[in-house]
């Protein structure tokens, strides 16, 4: 069958492009089984049904499509967007991460040189950067459970490949939150299995510093994942441990690994930036790290449950804040008291935002008044004359503006 043609649809095709706009799954489906349809169609700009469904966010029809056989890596779009760069650019973790699980690929550019990361990045969409810096391919990881050579067994059980895969595809690298995913999965619970999951990674972390293109990101993470004061609560005993870890990656020569150091060395335990979180920016590429509570416990993105006394810290649900309490507890009773003197001040504080406010209008409304005035003296002017716009300037003759 010939290669398809921009703009070159029919029909049907034509009917697909505004079914998945209209996210109607079960007519699509209909449509893409009659051999009239061709799944890798393009429109006038190149598009594919599967760049269309990436961009709209609809993944119950992106995931239709590539059980279809829709090329994930098709790149005939007119300024060389993939359908992995449309679910960056849509803001979907979900979508992206569907592309990279059917394939596709990280390192494609578009027509200004950026790649898929790069992309969502400029728009502002750091998760899904995060999902897709942080992609390990689950076939990487089966290929050690089948013996290799002349091996009579494999390097890691088949079991242990699922379980293993969920922890290095975290974002979360929180040492709380690595100890309850391996609890999840019983299997992981043996001091023989978390020997070959470490064999493993440490192989992994090999490879990738030493193929030809490093991936620095990925082997420090496969080595962390490998390898607090009473006061107010600081956890110094992570942070030592989260230091420590960083200190023993094997290859000094990466350029990560001595940024990480630079950034850790000079700050005393106990004051901010954490090791924790220096680490975290640096692997999943968050820019915004506090645009979101967190878990005080685990580290997670988007902990919406509160201590009830306290109102200050933030849980993902009770098994964190009953892991956490006998760390918090000790500080609770003085967050409360905190709590209570704001809330005695608050009124003041709402007394200054207001008379702020009022001053914040009050200076729009005369700043209005200022530029109705200048455009009534301009319109009478019949034009723009330099001495209506003339004003004070730092050049030699300020500003000017010339008539033709």
């Amino acid at each position: 069958m010939a290669a398809p043609q921009r703009g070159d649809l029919s029909a049907s095709e034509r009917k697909i492009l505004q079914l998945i706009a209209a996210g109607d799954v079960q007519e699509t489906a209909q449509l893409l089984a009659s051999k009239e349809v061709r799944v890798n169609c393009l429109d006038e700009y190149g598009m594919t049904p599967l760049m269309h469904a990436a961009y709209k966010g609809k993944a119950d029809m992106c995931h239709l499509l590539l059980q279809h056989g829709a090329d994930v890596n098709c790149n005939q779009h007119e300024h060389g967007y993939t359908a992995l760069m449309f679910a960056g650019l849509s803001g979907k973790t979900d979508i992206t991460s569907m592309m990279l699980d059917a394939g596709a690929e990280t390192e494609l550019v578009n027509s200004v040189g950026r790649t898929a990361a790069q992309m969502a990045a400029f728009v502002g969409q750091h998760d899904c950067v995060t999902v897709i810096n942080n992609f390990f391919s689950r076939a990487r990881l089966e290929y050690y459970t089948q013996p290799q050579g002349l091996e009579k067994e494999p390097r890691l059980p088949p079991q242990l490949a699922g379980p293993l895969h969920k922890i290095i595809m975290t974002t979360n690298l929180n040492p709380v939150k690595i100890v309850l995913l391996v609890k999840e999965h019983p299997v992981l619970v043996d001091m023989t299995a978390l020997e070959k999951c470490y064999q493993v990674m440490d192989m992994l972390c090999e490879q990738c510093v030493k193929q030809e293109d490093m991936n620095e990101v990925l082997a420090i993470k496969m080595h962390y994942i490998s390898c607090g004061r009473d006061s107010d609560g600081f956890p110094q005993y992570q942070e030592k441990f989260i230091r420590d870890c960083i200190r023993k990656f094997p290859y000094c020569e990466a350029i990560l690994h001595q940024q990480l150091v630079r950034s850790i060395l000079p700050v005393e335990i106990g004051n901010d930036p954490t090791a924790f979180t220096v680490l975290t920016q640096a692997v999943t590429g968050q820019m915004a790290i506090l645009d979101a509570d967190y878990c005080a416990t685990c580290g997670e993105k988007g902990a919406q449950k509160r201590c009830t006394v306290c109102k200050a810290v933030t849980y993902c649900n009770l098994t964190c804040q009953k892991l956490h309490w006998f760390t918090h507890k000790k500080m609770c009773r003085s967050l409360q008291e905190q709590d209570t003197k704001l809330e005695k001040d608050s009124p003041r504080f709402k007394e200054l935002k207001d008379d702020e406010s009022d001053l914040v209008m009050e200076t729009a409304n005369f700043l209005q008044q200022l530029c109705l005035r200048a455009e009534e003296q301009v319109t009478a002017a019949g034009g723009c004359p330099a001495q209506l716009l003339a004003g004070p300037s730092t050049s030699a003759q300020g500003p000017s503006c010339t008539q033709d």
